[in-house]
């Protein structure tokens, strides 16, 4: 089969590559009808992550029909339609119950390398590095999903493709980072980023009843796009992110504040942007969190500091003095997809939600070497790139 394959920093083919088959009895063979660029496959593309090896396949968001079985897989048949989140969760663990799929003790079979590496192990991700488990992605023809019985949301047939693949990642991680707020309505939700977890958070804010919904970036067609979609918008190289947040708030600061940026941050004109690139360049930091700082310090004092932004290492220079005088709760992670599948899959079918806005760009499989490059540089407008393999 063809799929997209890594081959180190800035490298993504086009290749063949085995295709999947059953290796344990509760895996599933899905042929994929459509999947998608995430941000944090940029992470990947950029060579800020470890744990990549030459030849693996991409990809952690993706949809398609179920065509094999294993003898242990009951809950789904041949022909099933489903979104398959992006993290694998095996539904029996201690952590699983509680719904905190994203850790889920279980399915990383690279565990020893996680626990060493984080303390604990937490859930095998798809395409995403060998710390979480070494699994193929879903830039492809075909992917084996394991612990399929638990690892799939099935989709009804009147619903396209578009408005629910992203099920299966960047709409429940905005919606994630909403929930995490306690929004009240009488908040002010300021989201750093209007890439399309972004968005997903800001639509998510607004559905969840805030007073007021601020995006910041700098991307004209992201911002544009959040305007549109009756968001106050802030471009940070035109303005001072500090000043309009001020202004917007009568100088009291928003309660709420979500990193959809995460390790790969830029700046305008800032010092503490200049010092982590520097830092970053002679490899005694691997990440820059200069949204992190901006965040802790205008947060107004109790407020909720909400992470769904991926970091992959070390930061530095964070206030952390004024982050705990202040008062202010920090709530991150990775997102647990299937605690949120059903609330969003009915509003979606509703009609109150369509996450397909924020695509931009619908393109063949074999056309995504060229598409990681337009996406990361963020040419011809582009906010979200769908492939049709």
């Amino acid at each position: 089969m063809k799929a997209l394959c890594w081959h180190g920093k800035k490298d993504i083919r086009y290749d063949t590559v085995p295709d999947p088959r059953i290796e344990e009895p509760g895996d599933a063979i899905v042929k994929v009808s459509a999947c998608a660029i995430c941000g944090s496959d940029l992470h990947l593309f950029d060579g800020f992550m470890p744990g990549m090896k030459a030849g693996d396949v991409m990809g952690h968001e993706f949809m398609g029909e179920v065509v094999e079985v294993g003898p242990a897989a009951r809950k789904l048949k041949v022909g099933d339609r489903v979104v398959v989140p992006f993290t694998i969760c095996c539904g029996a663990c201690d952590q699983c119950r509680r719904g905190n799929y994203s850790v889920c003790e279980r399915t990383n079979r690279n565990k020893d390398l996680a626990t060493k590496a984080f303390g604990h192990t937490t859930a095998g991700l798809f395409g995403y590095t060998h710390l979480t488990g070494g699994y193929a992605g879903g830039q492809a023809e075909y992917v084996r999903v394991p612990y399929a019985d638990t690892t799939h949301i099935k989709v009804p047939a009147d619903l396209t493709d578009e408005q629910v693949l992203f099920l299966g990642d960047i709409l429940p991680t905005g919606w994630q980072a909403a929930v995490q707020c306690d929004i009240a309505p009488t908040d002010t939700v300021a989201i750093w980023g209007a890439g399309p977890v972004g968005l997903m958070a800001m639509r998510s804010a607004q559905l969840l009843g805030a007073r007021q919904v601020i995006v910041i970036d700098r991307v004209a067609e992201r911002l544009a796009m959040a305007a549109k979609a009756g968001a106050t918008v802030i471009d940070f190289e035109q303005e001072s992110v500090v000043e309009r947040l001020r202004d917007l708030t009568a100088g009291k600061g928003p309660e709420k504040c979500i990193d959809a940026v995460g390790m790969e941050s830029h700046a305008a004109r800032s010092l503490d942007a200049m010092y982590d690139r520097a830092k970053q360049a002679v490899m005694l930091e691997s990440d820059r969190p200069h949204v992190l700082r901006e965040m802790i310090y205008v947060c107004r004092p109790a407020g909720v500091l909400s992470i769904p932004g991926v970091y992959g290492g070390l930061i530095d220079k964070i206030p952390f003095g004024a982050s705990m005088n202040k008062g202010l709760t920090w709530r991150m992670g990775q997102t647990h997809v299937l605690r949120w599948s059903e609330e969003l899959l009915h509003l979606v079918a509703e009609g109150r939600l369509d996450p397909s806005f924020v695509i931009t760009h619908t393109e063949a499989l074999e056309d995504g070497p060229t598409m990681y490059e337009i996406f990361r540089d963020k040419e011809n407008g582009c906010v979200k790139v769908v492939l049709k393999p």
